[in-house]
């Protein structure tokens, strides 16, 4: 049946449903937040948020807006990580921590082996990695290693689409050879990608990125592989989307939904005052919300392990873990059940709001 708290305190799970209605039910404007959940935990938030005529933010939705405010104004080409492990010849690793935002990466993109199909099957592959963490570059044998901070890093790939485009850069000459080494490189690869984290890249780096990918396709063939945020936001994304049209950081305070990465913002409503009640769902690891107002009328909803002090507490199992889920997958890039490895008794987030939603009065269609 789960467990649930009140300031601390132990309280029946029904009476914590009702007494989570009551909280959003006296809103003005309340706020779904976190939103690290499954694809049902999603759905079921974003119609609370619409019943509500609230908003909903994810924990993530900066990394998944950096590379969706691409999309939308420049443009992305993007494969699959199975299409890139059997046919890149050449790839280019962008970034720190990428090993953490996708621990199967290595395994799953088979650095170390040769592609299987296409122009340079059973080839070496070149792998290059621009800014790597300390014990990132040991991973990947015979990598070759450009050292770079994260602030760095647009000026690194900047510096790489000048020299290829026969552009003078203001380098030192051994950097501009080293530059000009790398930039043939990727113009004698056959089936080139980057992979890259927007948890460490901003919109501009990524744009220039794109930029690169771009005209190296006008004579060879290049695409990337981007690594989803963390707490299922790409599944919560793609959810937000067919269910909205638009991604995390919506409202319905106008009776339909509305985008908006400012105005929406979870941590900007809190802190601002607007948002006058919270739910906050992480199901996967219990992050804890970023705002820095502590007296908003909050229902957090995370394993037990993350139970908070303060207060209404509603423990839900971790999907895939607990419970058996729906979840977007980085290494198929489509929806994967992901069946539960250690059953408990504690509700998933679907549940849980389910059972809220059910103690919502109607008064709250406002």
């Amino acid at each position: 049946m789960g467990t649930a708290t009140l300031d601390g305190k132990a309280i029946a799970l029904d009476d914590a449903y009702r007494h989570a209605a009551k909280i959003l039910n006296g809103a003005a404007f309340p706020l779904i937040a976190g939103l690290g959940a499954d694809i049902a935990g999603a759905r079921a938030a974003i119609l609370l948020a619409e019943r509500l005529k609230g908003a909903f933010d994810h924990l993530a939705s900066r990394e998944t807006l950096a590379d969706i405010d691409v999309k939308r104004t420049f443009g992305m080409f993007t494969t699959t990580a199975n299409e890139a492990r059997i046919r890149s010849d050449c790839v280019v690793l962008i970034g720190p921590g990428l090993t953490q935002a996708w621990p199967g990466m290595l395994e799953r993109l088979a650095l170390d082996q040769t592609p299987r199909r296409g122009a340079q099957a059973q080839q070496p592959r070149k792998v290059i990695w621009v800014g790597p963490e300390g014990g990132e570059a040991s991973a990947v044998p015979g990598a070759k290693i450009i050292p770079a901070s994260a602030q760095e890093l647009c000026g690194v790939l900047a510096a790489w689409r000048a020299r290829f485009g026969g552009r003078p850069v203001t380098l030192d000459p051994e950097k501009v050879t080293l530059i000009d080494g790398l930039v043939e490189t990727l113009k004698n690869a056959r089936f080139g990608v980057f992979v890259w984290s927007a948890s460490t890249l901003d919109p501009l780096a990524i744009e220039m990125m794109q930029g690169l990918v771009i005209e190296l396709n006008a004579t060879t063939r290049f695409t990337g592989v981007h690594i989803g945020a963390r707490s299922g936001a790409s599944g919560v994304t793609q959810a937000a989307g067919w269910m909205t049209g638009f991604p995390p950081r919506t409202g319905f305070g106008r009776g339909y939904p509305e985008h908006d990465p400012w105005r929406f913002e979870a941590t900007r409503l809190v802190d601002s005052g607007e948002a006058d009640a919270a739910l906050w769902i992480s199901a996967f690891d219990g992050e804890q919300p970023a705002w820095s107002r502590a007296d908003i009328p909050l229902i957090t909803l995370v394993p037990a392990s993350a139970a908070p002090s303060r207060g209404l507490f509603i423990e839900v199992g971790q999907p895939g873990v607990t419970h058996d889920s729906v979840l977007m997958s980085q290494e198929t890039g489509g929806m994967t059940l992901r069946k539960a490895s250690s059953l408990t008794n504690a509700p998933s987030v679907a549940e849980a709001i389910g059972a809220i939603m059910a103690e919502v009065s109607e008064g709250a269609w406002r």
